[in-house]
């Protein structure tokens, strides 16, 4: 019995030895791909985990020295952000608040190189979409009319969109294109929530070009 049962023993070890040198090598490397990519997996969420609190910290530091009005230091902290965590979230918030701190200490080249960046190497679109309106309103402000412009013709994300009519609207009237305007501030009320705040401020444009804006229907009439 024992000698029987130790040939079907060598029997399946010859088997299992056989299958093994035929798909050994093969199995060995499927494994090694899988671990490898689930170690990798770890270590990019690792990774992605450190950047984020790592930017976090730093965005602090950014809103830190907005808040005191620290302009040199805002641009080191800026900086530190921009090269070592572009592609975080807290990267475009930090050049969104450091372009309104820049404009309110009259640095205006340095908030359009911030809100500039922002559109080109921003992750978030609407971070980026934001970034752009205040461009066309820096241009505008200092009278570069076809600059502004520019910033506002650019495909937007459908929420900005009336905001860019809007702003479009501003644009032509600083012009002395009135009519043009208007139609861009009747576009901006159209498609604005009722409940938008906003909107309100867009019928008082509407009604110093003499547009009276009927709110129950939603049109508008010269």
């Amino acid at each position: 019995m024992a000698k029987h049962l130790d040939l079907e023993e060598q029997e399946q070890l010859d088997q299992i030895k056989h299958f093994w040198a035929q798909y050994g090598n093969a199995i060995t490397w499927a494994l090694i791909a899988v671990l490898g990519s689930f170690a990798a997996w770890n270590g990019w969420n690792y990774w992605q985990t450190n950047q984020a609190i790592k930017a976090a910290a730093l965005y602090d530091e950014v809103q830190g020295s907005a808040q005191a009005g620290d302009v040199d230091r805002l641009k080191r902290a800026l900086g530190e952000m921009q090269s070592g965590y572009a592609k975080t979230s807290y990267a475009g918030q930090s050049a969104l608040l450091a372009a309104r701190s820049f404009h309110d200490a009259d640095q205006k080249d340095a908030s359009r190189e911030a809100l500039e960046w922002t559109v080109t190497h921003g992750a978030d679109p609407g971070y980026q979409a934001v970034a752009r309106l205040r461009l066309a309103s820096l241009a505008l402000e200092l009278g570069e009319f076809e600059a502004a412009m520019g910033w506002l013709n650019t495909p937007l994300p459908p929420a900005f969109e009336p905001l860019a009519a809007d702003r479009r609207g501003d644009v032509l009237l600083a012009q002395g294109k009135s009519e043009e305007a208007v139609v861009q501030y009747q576009t901006a009320w159209r498609t604005m929530a009722e409940a938008t705040e906003y909107r309100r401020l867009v019928e008082v444009k509407l009604a110093s070009l003499g547009v009276d804006v009927l709110t129950q229907s939603g049109e508008v009439n010269r």
